[in-house]
C-alpha cells in the first residue's frame, strides 16, 4: 500500500492571509466562503478542490493563476497571454 503525503495547506492559507494583512472574513468572503468555513480550513479541515482553485486564482501569483486558468479553459498559458481564441 502506497501512502500519499498529506498536503499541508493549513499553514499556507493562514500564512497567505496573514501576509496580505487580512482577517478571515476579508480573505475568505472574496471567494464566497464564510469566516467560520475559512477558519475550519485553516485549522486542518479538507478544502474542496473548487475552493482551493479559487484561492489560487484570487491570491496566487499571476503565473500560477494563469496556469490554473489555462488548465480550466483547456488552452496553454501562451494562448491566454496572446489572446488566442
Amino acid at each position: 500500500m502506497i501512502k500519499r503525503a498529506k498536503k499541508d495547506t493549513t499553514k499556507n492559507y493562514k500564512l497567505t492571509r496573514q501576509k496580505l494583512n487580512m482577517n478571515q472574513h476579508e480573505f475568505w468572503s472574496r471567494i464566497g466562503v464564510t469566516q467560520s468555513g475559512g477558519s475550519r480550513y485553516e485549522n486542518g479541515r479538507s478544502v474542496p478542490e473548487p475552493t482551493a482553485t479559487l484561492v489560487v486564482l484570487t491570491y496566487g501569483t499571476q503565473d500560477k493563476a494563469l496556469e490554473v486558468l489555462a488548465k480550466l479553459r483547456g488552452v496553454t498559458v501562451a494562448d491566454l497571454a496572446g489572446g488566442a481564441k
